[in-house]
């Protein structure tokens, strides 16, 4: 392979009069973990998409593994894989029915077959299970199928496309460690996430993605060190009742410069002026919040680095246009046999 995996140049992709990527440039280093975060409609599937082959781009051009994106797109399917947003599995077959099928569509000889099997399902913990129907699995052990069945030809670039999506913690934590363990062995990943934390914890790099362009890319920390608080004091406030209603009423305070929600209890919110922690709490009590805690929080998070570079919340793009109606979501199976 060569230095960087993957080299974007002003790559578009329009969907009539949408624009779901916008001139985007960026290099994926070789051996790395990139993490494309953003809410969704930001552009993440599609770039995945195009650069999986799986979507012709507009305009622009990209190299993955070495290989012009359009030119050579029989040779970029060969050195990918991709865990796809939807599981490509079939529910009637069992999981190692399921891995036998896509092993031989990819060429595979039987005997480095049933190898490379018994050492991914050894790598998920799923041996106990290999005989079992698909349609019996949870979600969590179906994505574990559906992860190995991606790294089946052992490719050199695997694309992640919100792999804990719908998955309970534990799963997620799973997903995550199973996902390092894959960068580890040299292999490079491509992680599209809308999760922070999941982008903070896998990422060397991350690019912020929003309305198909880069907001900012750099790593977790670096981005971090970009916010500066200054005057301004960050708190957590946890409230049991918390509504839209008292979120606005905050919002609305003079001394309050940010107000961010972290899920249906938890507020950050930013305020500058040494009486300020008094006057929020005075105004949620006065509205009927009931506070259950208060936290100083002024490290900086990749959600701050989201709202200043954007000037959105993540949470309040939740609702935005997809950026393309699914209507493929296999891969050609055609790889090398190593």
């Amino acid at each position: 392979m060569t230095e960087n995996a993957i080299e974007i140049n002003n790559l578009t992709k329009k969907f009539g009069d949408f624009t779901a990527v916008d001139d985007l440039s960026l290099t994926v280093e070789e051996g790395e973990i990139f993490g494309f975060l953003g809410p969704n409609g930001a552009g993440k599937s599609t770039t995945i998409r195009m650069l999986c082959t799986l979507a012709r781009p507009t305009s622009g051009s990209a190299k993955v593994a070495g290989f012009d994106l359009i030119k050579e797109s029989d040779m970029v399917r060969q050195h990918i894989g991709l865990v796809a947003e939807k599981m490509i599995m079939y529910d009637r077959l069992t999981a190692v029915e399921n891995l036998r099928f896509f092993g031989k569509l990819y060429e595979i000889p039987k005997p480095k077959l049933e190898e490379r099997i018994d050492e991914l399902l050894e790598l998920v913990d799923m041996q106990e299970w290999k005989n079992t129907q698909i349609s019996k699995f949870s979600t969590g052990m179906k994505q574990r199928i559906n992860v190995i069945r991606a790294l089946l030809p052992e490719p050199e670039i695997l694309f992640m496309d919100e792999p804990t999506l719908g998955l309970d913690p534990q799963t997620t934590f799973s997903i995550r460690d199973i996902t390092r363990e894959i960068n580890q062995s040299g292999m490079t990943v491509i992680l599209t996430t809308h999760a922070m934390t999941e982008a903070e914890a896998l990422s060397d790099r991350v690019a912020i993605i929003d309305h198909g362009k880069i907001a900012a890319s750099n790593t977790p920390q670096d981005l971090k060190n970009m916010i500066s608080h200054g005057n301004t004091t960050v708190f957590g406030v946890k409230i049991d009742n918390l509504t839209t209603g008292l979120i606005g009423k905050i919002k609305s305070l003079e001394m309050v410069t940010a107000v961010s929600q972290q899920d249906d209890y938890n507020l950050k919110v930013s305020a500058h002026g040494e009486n300020a922690l008094n006057l929020i709490i005075d105004t949620i009590r006065s509205e009927g919040g009931n506070i259950v805690s208060v936290t100083n929080s002024n490290e900086s998070t990749l959600e701050d680095v989201f709202l200043a570079v954007t000037g959105k919340e993540m949470r309040d793009q939740a609702n935005e246009k997809p950026s393309y109606t699914p209507h493929r979501h296999g891969m050609a199976p055609k790889a090398r046999v190593r």
